[in-house]
């Protein structure tokens, strides 16, 4: 048993778990954090991602030791209060899920692309770059015209329209 102490959505947390204990399970075994999904235990499907460090990270690929001292954000940290993020407004209204198990993946996934692309996004980057998530249910349409919703919102571009 290793003892691990992180940030988890802006909280201190600690708690001890065997050495080969995946951060997802941590996350959601220790931690009662159960938005993050469990859907493949292989990295194949995205479910599971999260922010590490403000990276998106495939939790099921990371040890919770691995993930000690770091800062970690799910789901359930994303929003701001009672006031859903920008991303998870976009699906909402775009209608980005249906079934909703990929969707703190996708959202967290988005999230983290938006930030790496500031200067907004467009429909083949999203859909490259969503390729390590997997909706069963088959609703990458609308997936993607939230995604890019959300970007016009978030990024630089949209901010100096929205400023103007």
């Amino acid at each position: 048993m290793s003892e691990i102490s992180l940030t988890v959505n802006g909280k201190r947390v600690s708690g001890t778990a065997e050495d080969r204990t995946l951060l997802v399970h941590f996350l959601r075994e220790n931690l009662g954090l159960t938005g993050t999904h469990v859907g493949c235990d292989t990295s194949q499907c995205g479910a599971c991602v999260i922010h590490v460090d403000g990276k998106a990270v495939k939790s099921c690929t990371m040890l919770a030791v691995q993930a000690s001292g770091s800062s970690v954000v799910t789901i359930e940290g994303l929003a701001d209060g009672a006031d859903l993020h920008p991303m998870q407004a976009a699906f909402k209204e775009h209608h980005g899920l249906q079934c909703g198990f990929c969707t703190p993946g996708m959202i967290m996934t988005a999230t983290d692309m938006v930030n790496r692309h500031p200067e907004g996004l467009d429909e083949a980057t999203v859909r490259a770059e969503l390729e390590g998530n997997i909706c069963r249910c088959t609703g990458y349409h609308n997936i993607v015209k939230a995604i890019l919703a959300a970007s016009e919102t978030m990024s630089s571009k949209g901010k100096a329209r929205q400023a103007a």
